[in-house]
């Protein structure tokens, strides 16, 4: 019987901390828009170093400072999604170009 029960009880524990993980993403704007991604970073970089300094201060852990970074998820991920489509709307054009290069090439080598 405890056999059974020890499976069900990790796998209703790794489902509740699943779900946990995604309502705190949620709760926090992580998975809003790129605005709000960038605020929830912005708070987060405020908030967790403070945190941190205090727990290490409690375990007795000396860890080197936290650089600073300048960094916007926002442009970032604009610039790629730019870049891919980018890529994909000259993809067509391309592969016509290689086929007849292709082509050309298979053409000469029968010649």
């Amino acid at each position: 019987m405890a056999a059974r029960l020890l499976p069900a009880a990790r796998f209703i524990i790794k489902g509740s901390l699943a779900g946990a993980a995604v309502y705190v993403a949620y709760d926090q704007g992580l998975l809003g828009s790129g605005a709000e991604g960038a605020e929830a970073l912005k708070k987060a970089q405020t908030v967790l170093p403070p945190a941190i300094k205090e727990w290490t201060s409690y375990v007795g852990w000396e860890l080197p400072p936290t650089p600073k970074i300048d960094f916007s998820p926002s442009d970032s991920w604009n610039k790629g999604v730019q870049t891919v489509m980018s890529a994909l709307s000259v993809a067509p054009t391309r592969a016509c170009e290689y086929t007849m290069e292709g082509w050309k090439y298979m053409k000469d080598l029968v010649k």
